[in-house]
């Protein structure tokens, strides 16, 4: 049997469904590198409800075209090198598509940040499932636990 197991907030959003993929891990990659462009944790309880959620926050700053707003403001290397923050950011964006299927797989990730490939278009910016906006928010302690026959089957 295999049981749902990840840390809080990293988990991509298909743990809460049916079908696993190798993508996942791509999933939790990008909220690191979100993570690290922001300064702060994916799931900050000391924020007030609206800013908790790190990923809801990116959403909505994404659709409003105000990106840079969420750049950690006390690191100057960040500041010096909006540009690539930027596209930093918008990898990362990428890496966190609800359909695993629209995520690149790790290689590409590697050839975008080594400087050999580059982002052909700005990503989705709809990061947070359709349940998510109903009440329920990807990585929070829901109580919705998936059925281990969903998880169990061959990849």
């Amino acid at each position: 049997m295999t049981r749902m197991r990840g840390t809080r907030g990293y988990l991509a959003p298909e743990w809460l469904g049916s079908k696993i993929t190798e993508k996942a891990d791509i999933y939790s990659f990008g909220i690191v590198m979100i993570e690290i462009i922001c300064g702060r944790e994916n799931l900050d309880e000391s924020q007030p409800e609206e800013s908790m959620h790190l990923i809801s926050l990116l959403q909505e700053k994404a659709k409003s075209g105000q990106l840079s707003d969420l750049v950690d403001s006390s690191s100057s290397d960040m500041k010096s090198h909006m540009e690539e923050v930027m596209q930093t950011m918008k990898l990362a964006m990428w890496c966190l598509q609800v359909d695993s299927s629209r995520r690149p797989l790790m290689s590409t990730v590697a050839k975008v940040l080594e400087g050999v490939r580059s982002l052909d278009a700005t990503p989705d910016s709809t990061f947070l499932p359709s349940f998510a906006s109903s009440g329920g928010v990807v990585g929070s302690s829901s109580s919705y636990v998936p059925c281990e026959s969903h998880l169990s089957g061959p990849r």
